[in-house]
């Protein structure tokens, strides 16, 4: 696998497999749980992978590990960019800083406060942009040809979407024979590197994709046979935002059975259930794939699925200062 980036409907072999390898000494085996009461509500059996627990609290650690990991040496010395509202930021800047190799991160100015200073917090610099793809795809130029920096892109790039799709291969070894695995769909890396996983180690498992009903371009354009940018959706699920890149919507045309989607009410009811229910703590974006099993939108009934759970990375603010408010 020698140019992973290039040819973006030339999937290279062993994409998923070798970034296993690659990140058994760099990334956790996170943990499967499972909920008695959402399995008795559903009617299957529900197991949930655990990237809340994952390092910088985000599956983003192992995509952004496994691309570094492969830089050469003169790439690790330009140091490297990314745009990113958040997890994918923390991911590359903690790659960088266990690899030493300088780390600069565009970010939108609305990124989640708590996601911005972690990033910072690992030693990455920090350029702020106005909050549209073409924003932070100019400041990403700009900076590049500043510094000569080595662009690792958050979603389309063949290197991240191969360790994203560890957390799928990880979760058929732990859970066994799955019938479905869903996850949530932004940019498609973590959704095109499952399919990938699940097509090479468990051909017969349907993978799904989950989205806000107000940022469906995934499913918008898997029905129009091209990508459909998303805009600037308003949506809760902040990790959710962006359009699909050309090889994650490559591998989701061929290797992914369905879309669906969930409303703001249904999300913030999901990440209630799994606040409340399971006592772990998880980030809108993954109550995404969590709000159709609770709906029955999906039918799950007799069924074993798997269900990645993709962050935990929730901006408390809020929450501390209504305690505050109320109580101090």
């Amino acid at each position: 696998m020698t140019t992973p980036r290039n040819d973006p409907t030339e999937i290279p072999a062993d994409l998923v497999s070798g970034a296993a390898r690659r990140l058994a000494h760099y990334a956790h085996l996170t943990p499967v749980l499972t909920s008695h009461t959402l399995d008795a509500k559903c009617g299957g059996k529900i197991f949930f992978k655990c990237e809340n627990f994952q390092r910088v609290g985000a599956f983003k650690f192992r995509g952004a590990m496994n691309a570094v990991l492969q830089l050469t040496d003169a790439e690790k010395a330009q140091g490297v960019i990314t745009h990113s509202s958040g997890n994918h930021a923390q991911a590359l800047a903690l790659a960088g800083q266990l690899l030493g190799i300088p780390v600069c991160v565009v970010m939108p100015s609305n990124a989640p406060e708590v996601k911005r200073a972690a990033t910072a917090g690992y030693g990455a610099r920090i350029v702020s942009c106005e909050p549209t793809l073409a924003a932070r795809e100019a400041a990403v130029a700009l900076e590049s040809a500043k510094h000569g920096y080595v662009l690792i892109h958050p979603f389309d790039d063949w290197r991240v979407i191969g360790g994203q799709g560890t957390a799928a291969w990880e979760l058929l070894d732990q859970a066994g024979h799955l019938d479905i695995i869903i996850t949530p769909c932004g940019g498609g890396g973590l959704l095109s590197g499952t399919a990938l996983a699940a097509h090479t180690k468990s051909p017969h498992t349907r993978v799904i994709g989950a989205e806000p009903e107000r940022a469906d371009d995934a499913r918008r354009s898997l029905e129009a046979g091209t990508i459909l940018p998303s805009g600037d959706p308003k949506t809760i699920a902040d990790g959710l935002r962006t359009s699909l890149g050309q090889r994650s919507f490559h591998v989701i045309q061929r290797h992914v059975d369905q879309i669906v989607t969930a409303t703001e009410a249904e999300i913030i009811d999901a990440l209630r259930f799994v606040t409340e229910r399971m006592k772990i703590l998880i980030e809108p974006s993954c109550a995404v794939p969590v709000a159709p099993i609770l709906t029955g939108k999906l039918d799950v009934h007799g069924k074993r699925v798997g269900v990645i759970l993709s962050g935990g990375n929730l901006d408390l603010q809020p929450l501390f200062q209504a305690l505050s408010e109320r109580w101090l």
